[in-house]
């Protein structure tokens, strides 16, 4: 089946996620949160002047969290789209806020990317994931993360895995009863690309049988890494740029992946460069 265009015109499309019968994800430089239900358009959820969005996840009670990278918080949008402080980030925060996973009990995993905010000078440290509670409280549960960026957690809620964009490897914790995490280890190192390139992961999603699709900047591929951390699939885009992807759909087998015409940092905001488009795969979600 060929590639779907599921939503254009965004600036910088991150954080797909496939809830409620819907697709969502985050205009990172358009400031905003989209929703698209199949057959509809698609249609902004709520709006982040203030900041940029990232990460997305879902509390039991149906209220959505996004990660407000520059504010280095988290907030929690009502059904409504009116959004409140849920957990404020900036004591523990080195860098600008990134991804998050929500796991059942409330605990959502963030990452500290350790880059400057956008627009602004400074070297980029070693990066952390941080963990907030559902009471708003926040503690380090992982430091010296080489650039923390897609975050997933396998079906049963055991497992954390993290892709280290600038170490160019996913890396997985045990998760403990506490929400703490333990027995670092790397899932997969993913290898230089036949041109030599480096690879860079950035989003990421989990299949039903543990396999990690893996969204890469420089290869411009989405690659499938097997529980063994070899690849077993490979998408590519050309000349567009995988950002990050997501599985759903109403069987769980489309591959929705946020594709960007570049990742200039300068130009982006000015104008629509980015769209989310799905494909068929063959293993479904969870």
């Amino acid at each position: 089946m060929p590639p779907k265009l599921e939503i254009d015109g965004l600036q910088f499309a991150e954080g797909p996620r496939w809830h409620a019968d819907a697709l969502w994800c985050s205009d990172m430089f358009g400031h905003c949160v989209v929703r698209c239900q199949p057959g509809h358009e698609p249609e902004e959820f709520v709006r982040m002047p203030f900041d940029n969005p990232s990460g997305l996840g879902w509390l039991v009670s149906g209220e959505m969290l996004v990660v407000g990278m520059q504010t280095q918080a988290v907030y929690r949008a009502t059904r409504q789209g009116n959004l409140q402080l849920h957990a404020d980030l900036s004591g523990l925060a080195k860098g600008m806020a990134n991804d998050m996973v929500v796991a059942p009990n409330g605990t959502a995993y963030v990452d500290d990317s350790g880059l400057p905010r956008f627009g602004q000078s400074g070297a980029r440290c070693s990066g952390q994931i941080l963990a907030a509670h559902r009471d708003g409280s926040v503690v380090s549960v992982a430091e010296d993360l080489e650039g923390p960026n897609g975050i997933v957690l396998t079906p049963d809620g055991s497992t954390l895995i993290v892709a280290e964009s600038f170490a160019g490897r996913l890396t997985a914790f045990d998760v403990a009863p506490d929400g703490s995490l333990f027995s670092r280890r790397v899932h997969a190192e993913l290898a230089a690309s036949a041109r030599g390139e480096q690879v860079h992961p950035d989003g990421i999603c989990i299949d039903a049988e543990g396999g990690v699709w893996v969204a890469d900047l420089t290869v411009r591929e989405v690659l499938r890494i097997g529980v063994d951390g070899a690849v077993t699939d490979s998408i590519p885009f050309g000349p567009l740029i995988p950002v990050a992807c997501a599985l759903g759909g109403q069987d769980m087998r489309r591959l929705f992946v946020c594709l960007s015409e570049h990742w200039d940092i300068a130009k982006l905001g000015k104008s629509a460069v980015s769209r989310v488009i799905s494909v068929e795969v063959s293993i479904p979600g969870v």
